[in-house]
């Protein structure tokens, strides 16, 4: 049978992706000290919470928390638990509403700067990314900060130089603060970007983003 990674790989294809979550949920299951197996499970319910079928959704960023948390708890000097238990609590802030911004929004900064301080090169700097992703998404008056959103994505960019989605959170970024010429450049880094080999999915997601959003822009 294939392996689970490889299934994730070809997670365009919701099938595999459920696959290969269901392998590593029956591996935890089957040994609650498999931290592998937990944290690709947290990383794999991350993109099921994206993908799935709306109703599905919710559950899978849940799991993909506990996962992550999971991980975390049997390798905490190790920076995949507590990353990908904050990229699903991050996602469940920004699609669940209030309550669910206001519950997560402390457990994603700490979990973020965890991983800063564990290893900030982690996945290409993700972690300056995602932390620049949530000074931009959170008031002001709770810690909101633009410039800071702006540092941190700047900084994101300094590990791996055509970041499709570190682009694309700066363009918004710019294009909020009425930055617009600003804002086209970095939408247009998005569409030039190379395809990384790892996050084509993900690289082929922002790239059509972007193309929608320059195109609203020309009206």
């Amino acid at each position: 049978p294939p392996s689970p990674d490889a299934l994730y790989a070809d997670r365009t294809n919701l099938a595999n992706a459920r696959r290969a979550a269901d392998i590593w949920r029956a591996a935890v299951r089957g040994n609650a000290g498999d931290f592998d197996a937990w944290w690709k499970l947290s990383r794999a319910d991350y993109w099921l919470g994206g993908h799935a079928p709306a109703e599905e959704r919710r559950a899978f960023l849940e799991q993909g928390v506990f996962a992550g948390e999971r991980a975390a708890m049997l390798e905490p000097s190790k920076p995949h638990g507590h990353f990908w238990g904050a990229a699903n609590m991050g996602a469940l802030a920004e699609s669940y509403g209030v309550r669910a911004g206001l519950k997560y929004r402390k457990p994603i900064k700490e979990s973020l700067e965890t991983v800063l301080r564990l290893d900030p090169a982690f996945l290409d700097g993700s972690a300056d990314r995602a932390i620049g992703r949530w000074y931009q998404q959170v008031p002001g008056l709770f810690g909101g900060s633009k410039s800071k959103a702006e540092e941190h994505l700047k900084a994101s960019l300094t590990y791996k130089g055509d970041g499709t989605a570190s682009y694309f959170f700066l363009a918004e970024l710019y294009l909020d603060d009425g930055r617009k010429a600003d804002g086209r450049n970095m939408l247009q880094r998005v569409i030039d970007a190379p395809l990384h080999p790892d996050w084509t999915p993900e690289d082929q997601e922002f790239k059509d983003k972007a193309r929608g959003l320059l195109s609203s822009l020309k009206n």
